[in-house]
């Protein structure tokens, strides 16, 4: 018999009204089950991936993605980056003066990180744009000797602090030695703009023009801390730093971002597979009751395919006729779930604003949604392939039946 027969017979059986109740029961329940495992995997994976870019942008836009530094400091910071390598993918290479320090308000004491930046260099454009981007409250003034700082909007909540009032700076560099010991280097500095990023970044967040802390530090004319490459994608800067560790020579040092930041985003990697799994869960509990269902037809066909095989329907014609029909309720399940996961990721934010559900932990524009094509086109593939496997036995089991033990009492 032709193909054409094969697939008549497997769409036949597959859409018949007649037969066992519970049978068909089951059948359904598996082509739910996969609709509802691939829209979930789609939906619950693209918020999953939005969280993560949004980490990325208000995380690691503001935080050195790549240094190069020495720790007496850099006198020739100009002939340095000229030595430098071009790494793949960076967008810039600027100079940066950064120390560990405590800020003071009135009320109480903070450990900061202050970030040193040049708004004149070429290239700065990449760290200003995110502090902008995000800004608060105030205005960006980070002219050299003005000593304004730029503060994260949770440290400044913490402080009370808001643009237009001063606060100290201590600095853990720049001390010196007196005969009552060591003092510390610090300064009255005057808060001009809070930026919110909405990340781990706003509790220590400080930034500041870099030749008004090198003079805190009491660095030299000129000198930096160390160079900082920005990448149009952050992650990239991993597999650079190993590039430029092997190029570069003592004293100068190489620091990626995973050593301040990499254990949140093994966090956000490990929770996103986790998730991943139990809701593939779901997709294989549905696609492995196609082999309930599949058994049981060909329970209650036995006669039929008896027939069929008299007619001259060859035993791998049986084994396609099953596998077919295991494959329609799958691939349904897997289009139905597509459309449904994907129109409900696009429209997910008005949904749960209609639903009453309080987005205010999101900020003003919602969850963050980013839908990944071979992400979406995997989780399909993956309900297909699992919809395949569990066809098999079955389709095995129906071309093992002999006409003449079927037929018996027919």
């Amino acid at each position: 018999m032709s193909q054409s027969v094969t697939l008549f017979l497997s769409y036949r059986y597959s859409r018949a009204r007649y037969g066992q109740r519970f049978t068909r029961f089951i059948q359904r329940v598996s082509l739910v089950g996969i609709v509802v495992g691939v829209a979930a995997l789609i939906i619950v994976g693209s918020v999953m991936n939005g969280f993560e870019a949004e980490l990325k942008q208000r995380i690691l836009t503001v935080v050195p993605q790549l240094q190069v530094s020495d720790e007496q400091g850099l006198d020739n910071w100009q002939q340095v980056a000229d030595s430098l390598p071009v790494l793949t993918g960076a967008r810039a290479l600027v100079p940066e003066v950064t120390t560990a320090g405590v800020i003071q308000s009135e009320q109480r004491l903070q450990a900061v990180q202050v970030q040193g930046i040049f708004p004149d260099v070429d290239g700065s454009d990449v760290q200003l744009q995110p502090l902008q981007q995000h800004l608060e409250a105030g205005q960006l003034q980070l002219e050299a000797g003005t000593f304004n700082v730029v503060l994260g909007y949770a440290l400044a909540q913490q402080l009370n602090i808001w643009p237009g009032q001063q606060l100290r700076l201590i600095a853990a560099g720049g001390g010196i030695y007196t005969p009552l010991g060591l003092v510390p280097a610090q300064r009255l500095v005057t808060v001009t703009a809070v930026v919110r990023m909405q990340s781990e970044a706003d509790q220590h967040l400080l930034v500041m023009h870099g030749a008004d802390l090198a003079r805190i530090l009491r660095m030299a004319e000129g000198q930096v801390s160390g160079l900082r490459y920005y990448f149009d994608d952050p992650f990239a800067a991993l597999a650079a730093a190993d590039e430029l560790t092997s190029e570069v020579a003592e004293p100068l040092q190489v620091t990626s971002w995973q050593q301040s930041y990499g254990h949140l985003f093994d966090a956000v990697s490990m929770e996103k597979r986790m998730v991943n799994l139990m809701l593939g869960l779901i997709i294989a509990v549905a696609a492995f009751n196609i082999v309930s269902s599949l058994m049981m037809m060909v329970q209650d066909k036995r006669a039929d395919i008896a027939i069929l095989q008299t007619m001259g329907l060859a035993p791998q014609r049986v084994r396609s006729m099953v596998v077919l029909q295991g494959m329609f309720t799958g691939t349904l399940g897997a289009v139905l779930g597509l459309l449904l996961g994907v129109l409900t990721t696009h429209f997910l934010n008005p949904l749960l604003t209609g639903f009453g559900v309080d987005m205010s932990f999101a900020g003003p524009t919602g969850l963050p949604v980013v839908m990944a094509p071979l992400q979406i086109l995997g989780t399909v593939l993956a309900a297909l392939g699992l919809t395949f496997i569990a066809t098999l036995f079955p389709a095995w089991q129906a071309s093992r039946i002999l006409p003449a033990q079927a037929l018996r009492y027919e």
